[in-house]
């Protein structure tokens, strides 16, 4: 299994757990420490399908995917790659 960086890209309205662009977590065996719960939980499947070396139709072209958090009035916007 590969770690799965993950970094948020923008950031709109209030983030309840303050995240904003630039801040990063680094998924490996656990759970990234500071992460919004219901973002992770949102990202786990993407995360985990990435660091057992799949890949996505609608991925970048260095196979990052970009994901929204859970709450649609204040968007946290993800990107998702392998390191």
């Amino acid at each position: 299994m590969r770690d799965v960086m993950v970094t948020v890209v923008s950031q709109k309205g209030t983030c309840a757990h303050g995240h904003k662009p630039g801040d990063t977590f680094l998924c490996g065996g656990t759970t990234p420490g500071g992460m919004c719960a219901a973002a992770y939980a949102a990202l786990y499947p993407t995360v985990r399908a990435l660091a057992a070396g799949g890949s996505f139709p609608w991925a970048a072209p260095d196979g990052s995917v970009e994901m929204a958090c859970p709450d649609g009035k204040n968007p946290v916007i993800f990107r998702l790659k392998t390191v």
